[in-house]
């Protein structure tokens, strides 16, 4: 299993679409649980959530386009950028 930084950036003023998807989202992510390392919304400067970020394990990489391409978030076309890189944790509670 490799380790996989899922660096999600919203569209501009997308606050109200990303709102409307999160029940599915939280919903979809939820059955990757033994998957999930850690998640959650980045936010603006107001405070308000403009991004997501995703630390994630999977086999490979084409797993992990899979899951994000498949996130409702991404069906309904939140995002402004994806960038999905490996990572390999040397520091804090996921070092291995």
């Amino acid at each position: 299993m490799t380790v996989f930084v899922l660096h999600c950036l919203d569209k501009p003023a997308s606050l109200d679409l990303r709102l409307a998807n999160r029940e599915a989202h939280l919903a979809y992510v939820g059955g990757f649980k033994a998957h999930l390392k850690l998640g959650g919304p980045m936010l603006n400067e107001a405070g308000e959530m403009a991004g997501s970020m995703l630390i994630v394990e999977f086999d490979d990489i084409e797993q992990v386009r899979a899951f994000s391409a498949n996130d409702p978030y991404a069906k309904a076309g939140l995002f402004q950028r994806v960038d999905i890189t490996a990572f390999k944790p040397t520091l804090g509670g996921f070092a291995s």
